[in-house]
């Protein structure tokens, strides 16, 4: 390590000791030093960001396309003439610019930018007055950040003519509808155009030094003063009051992650991948939250706890953007309990009436010391009660379930893998001067050392990404699940610019308040030498998932760091497959998902996502549309006719282990149905994401909500089971010497 970079780091770690950080009210506002702050900003990029790139000529570039699309994200008010035109000022420039604490350039693009919004919007307001019979054949493309742009004001002046019809049709087909179409798409308009004349000079400058970061990577990231505090929540864009993750894409608030008992997890209405359309206060009117900033969103979503808030969404998964949802749910606060590792016991009978006795852990997070009154909370210890309890209980298989955990704790992650492995490495991690740190698992114990299987998908990330890679390098437990995980090998730390930048190494005195920058520092690497980035972890055994979609993922991220390899810390072991019997419970999954009708759905339902996502367009023909939205209506009718006639396709008795019944070793356990009921106010999954589903909906049908993923893991944990068993047998009969 060069000694420049021990000196930076150590001002670093002096930097972020040195005091808890400062709350700044939402409402403060002071003008920042933008010279200083960039500075420092670029500084740090350059010499503790991860990649160590320089910012040159070439991230110059880059920084430029990056900026434009953070303004102008979906390619629709500036054109190719601005951009050539802003690439020839700036293109080879910016970096040198930003090194001498120039910033006009980037108000002067915004500048260009506002000029743009305002000629548009009040030219998309003349066309929302117009009459439309909707019976055109055109197809509007829906998103547009892989499309060039315009080429001229003619060429935007024809998108935005069709661009307004459509918006026009998708809120004429709403059944949701709460004014009309014209009076909803004009109020849109004129709140992007408001958003965009709110932007001062401060956040003008916050939108470049965040387009800066996020050149480097999708997780680097500037935060003004005043985001500060929203960050400071839950360090990562919680939303208090629902427990929502929320991300900024196309126009809209996006749900990436829904937190472990927070209000609207237990509510269950709510997906990862729905869109936030409008927000109402208790019963008052909504408001539009389209191409709102995502602050601003956040402010409007937080509330007191048991006060109402209502949002509108566009389910993530419909197929046409007309289709809504309003979803009511009370604030609270984000329950403890509800965050904390669980555990079932479930006697599993097969076809032929053997019975399975199988334990299942869902571990929402990797959390560590998350109790606010200091009582010390450790995932390790908790799973570790939950499986002594699970072996009085004679499980004869292990299942982790990890589908939606978004990580936490490293320390975690290597400790649970500790009570799975002998004594040795869990991961390896690389900083910017290329140090490999090799963290291993020190507890030569086993917990456990049966059958067992973990199942994860897209939405597991980071901390699961660790445990399972481990656990898979190991050949200690089968992986299944979707196609990989979400593929986040980074860690970021939390830079208070405010008290580095006056430090002798930058030795700059900002006049007001900086702000901060999260900054990517080091890389994972599993035992093998293969980094999860990007690649997560691949399933042993892939099963069919509405979330094994490419869009999920951090190679579904701008400027991600590339995956790659290191040098393995433990030899490959060749005898991996055999000993976990990996082909033969693949071939037998295979067989049984081949005659699942709950497969056969999501096939058919992930077959129509990729097709609407390759198409990238919608029609603005009424009667096209329409007959779309009779014909998933209908799909999704004959669905529930059909598994109310099929009933449960597993068959289980399941009793609930919670971490009191564990430590009070209580004997009556609680008895659970297998099968969820998540979504309480529908008695159909399938109907929640429906206009015409309204609340309180009563049918004396009531048809199961299957979890085809869990149905086929307990399936594969039994067939693991039985293998196993045989392996065993066939060893202790080979060692007495019997045929």
């Amino acid at each position: 390590m060069t000694t420049p970079f021990r000196i930076l780091l150590a001002l670093l770690a002096a930097a972020l000791l040195a005091a808890p950080p400062h709350s700044v009210c939402a409402g403060e506002k002071t003008q920042l030093d933008e010279a200083a702050v960039a500075l420092a900003v670029s500084n740090w990029l350059q010499q503790a960001h991860y990649s160590r790139q320089e910012l040159d000529a070439t991230m110059s570039r880059k920084l430029l396309n990056t900026y434009l699309e953070l303004l102008d994200y979906n390619k629709l008010y500036l054109t190719q003439q601005d951009v050539e035109e802003f690439n020839a000022r700036y293109g080879d420039s910016l970096h040198r610019l930003i090194q001498a604490g120039n910033l006009e350039a980037a108000h002067d693009i915004f500048a260009r930018y506002k000029q743009r919004v305002e000629d548009r919007v009040e030219g998309n307001k003349i066309l929302a007055g117009k009459t439309y019979d909707f019976k055109g054949q055109r197809e509007v493309e829906l998103n547009r950040q892989k499309s060039p742009w315009p080429k001229d004001l003619a060429e935007a002046d024809d998108l935005w003519r069709a661009r307004v019809e459509a918006e026009l049709l998708q809120e004429h087909l709403s059944e949701l509808k709460l004014r009309t179409p014209r009076e909803t798409v004009t109020k849109r308009y004129d709140q992007a155009l408001r958003n965009v004349r709110e932007m001062d000079r401060n956040d003008v400058t916050s939108t470049f030094l965040k387009a800066l970061a996020q050149s480097y990577d999708p997780h680097s990231e500037y935060m003004s003063p005043s985001e500060m505090e929203n960050f400071q929540i839950s360090m990562k864009l919680s939303l208090v009051g629902i427990g929502a993750v929320l991300r900024s894409e196309d126009g809209y608030a996006k749900i990436m992650e829904l937190v472990p008992g927070g209000p609207a997890d237990l509510d269950g209405r709510l997906k990862v991948g729905d869109r936030i359309l409008a927000v109402a206060q208790g019963e008052k009117d909504f408001e539009d939250m389209v191409d709102m900033k995502l602050d601003k969103v956040v402010e409007k979503i937080r509330g007191e706890k048991g006060s109402l808030v209502r949002l509108q969404v566009i389910p993530g998964d419909a197929d046409d953007p007309s289709k809504r949802q309003i979803v009511e749910i009370t604030r609270d606060e984000v329950k403890l309990k509800d965050q904390e590792a669980k555990a079932e016991l479930l006697d599993v009978t097969a076809p032929d009436g053997k019975v399975s006795r199988i334990g299942w852990i869902t571990l929402p997070s990797f959390y560590a010391n998350m109790s606010g009154n200091g009582e010390p909370k450790s995932t390790t210890e908790d799973v570790g009660i939950l499986l002594e309890r699970l072996k009085k209980e004679n499980i004869e298989g292990l299942v982790i379930d990890l589908r939606r955990d978004g990580g936490g704790s490293l320390e975690e992650a290597i400790n649970l893998t500790g009570l799975f492995i002998p004594r040795g490495p869990v991961v390896q991690a690389k900083d910017p001067s290329g140090k490999i740190t090799v963290n291993s698992d020190k507890n030569p114990s086993l917990a456990y050392d049966g059958p067992m299987v973990v199942v994860m998908n897209r939405l597991s990330a980071s901390a699961s990404e660790i445990f399972a890679a481990a656990l898979q390098d190991y050949g200690r437990a089968v992986i299944v699940g979707d196609e990989r995980s979400f593929g986040k090998g980074t860690v970021q730390t939390v830079v208070d610019l405010d008290k580095t930048m006056a430090l002798p190494f930058f030795n700059i005195k900002p006049k007001q308040s900086s702000g901060a920058l999260k900054l990517t520092i080091q890389k994972f690497y599993r035992i093998r030498g293969g980094s999860t980035q990007i690649k997560g972890v691949e399933s042993d055994i892939v099963l069919p998932s509405r979330t094994d979609n490419p869009e999920i993922g951090e190679g579904s991220l701008k400027n991600p760091l590339d995956y790659d390899e290191v040098a393995p810390v433990v030899p490959p072991d060749s005898a991996r497959s055999a000993s976990l019997f990996i082909e033969e419970l693949r071939s037998r999954s295979q067989d049984r998902i081949s005659a699942d009708p709950e497969f056969a759905y999501v096939n058919e339902d992930m077959q129509r996502l990729r097709e609407r996502l390759r198409k990238n367009s919608i029609s603005t023909n009424e009667k096209t549309r329409r007959q779309e939205l009779a014909d998933d209506k209908k799909r999704k009718e004959a669905r529930k006719e059909e598994r109310l006639a099929r009933g449960s396709l597993v068959q289980a008795k399941v009793w609930q282990i919670t971490l009191d019944d564990a430590k009070s070793n209580r004997a009556d356990l609680e008895v659970v149905a297998y099968e969820r009921e998540r979504d309480k106010k529908y008695e159909d999954p399938e109907d929640a994401g429906d206009d015409e589903a309204p609340e309180g909906k009563k049918d004396d049908k009531k048809a199961p909500e299957p979890d085809p993923i869990r149905n086929e893991t307990v399936r594969i944990i039994g067939d693991l089971i039985e293998l196993d068993k045989k392996a065993r047998t066939a060893s202790v009969q080979a060692a007495v010497g019997q045929p």
